[in-house]
């Protein structure tokens, strides 16, 4: 069972089963960097001030988590966003046959949950998991798409950069269509790595994933998938090094594919 921290006027803590996340309220926020988080993509343009303001407004909470421990699982309704604050989560689907795809990775400063906190009674179809040791800041979104009574400046603004990160997000999941639309390992690896080169606007690059992470994302064996980046290495097409790479024969690269 998880349980809800709150600081009353006095500095007191009292606690609340339904939630699983810690209330800010006093002293600061408790330590939380308005500066960092202002420069986040749902804040850009706000000052720390705005920043902390609408933070007050928005029942804004954190909690850590440690790596692979579960933030969001398939079938909970949850009517709140979360922002990486430090670290990484992996947004997954599981089918029944134990099959895993990663379908997002949200790093700092990114969110995740958007789509279904906005839905009323919609249940999680996904299961958002800590890649790695990782602080959240959740928002509640019923409070964020209604303007509050203390008439915040930045508010209109904060709604504005949520539809922008939404709108993100399903580029994001397009892209993702078209990485694993080939048929074979290689042109599914070919359409991802071409994708993180533009995305950088550079030939050499880190990828967000690890192996497993990215043969979840591609949809194929770990194994296939590294006996494949063998290949391509020993051909000279590319330079890989855990998750560096670096394309070198571009043109032999999708001249082979075709």
């Amino acid at each position: 069972m998880f349980f809800l921290l709150f600081l009353d006027c006095t500095g007191r803590l009292y606690y609340n089963d339904f939630d699983k996340y810690v209330v800010l309220t006093t002293n600061r926020e408790k330590n939380m960097d308005f500066y960092k988080l202002s420069k986040t993509v749902l804040f850009q343009g706000a000052t720390p001030e705005e920043t902390e303001q609408m933070l007050s407004c928005l029942k804004a909470g954190k909690r850590k988590y440690k790596k692979e421990e579960m933030i969001y699982r398939v079938g909970e309704v949850v009517s709140c966003i979360g922002i990486v604050l430090s670290g990484s989560v992996l947004i997954e689907n599981d089918d029944i046959w134990g099959n895993r795809s990663v379908l997002e990775r949200a790093g700092e400063g990114e969110i995740f949950a958007e789509t279904y906190a906005s839905i009323p009674d919609q249940k999680m179809l996904v299961n958002v998991i800590a890649a790695e040791d990782t602080e959240i800041l959740f928002l509640n979104v019923g409070k964020m798409l209604h303007l509050c009574s203390n008439s915040c400046i930045f508010h209109n603004e904060l709604i504005k950069n949520l539809l922008q990160v939404s709108a993100q997000k399903n580029l994001a999941l397009s892209r993702r269509i078209f990485n694993t639309s080939s048929k074979s390992i290689r042109g599914r690896l070919l359409s991802y790595l071409s994708n993180q080169a533009v995305l950088c606007n550079s030939k050499e690059f880190d990828i967000p994933f690890n192996r497993q992470q990215l043969a979840d994302y591609l949809s194929v064996d770990r194994s296939a998938l590294s006996k494949e980046l063998g290949k391509m290495s020993k051909e000279g097409l590319i330079y890989v090094k855990k998750n560096h790479f670096r394309l070198i024969a571009v043109q032999e690269l999708f001249e082979n594919e075709s």
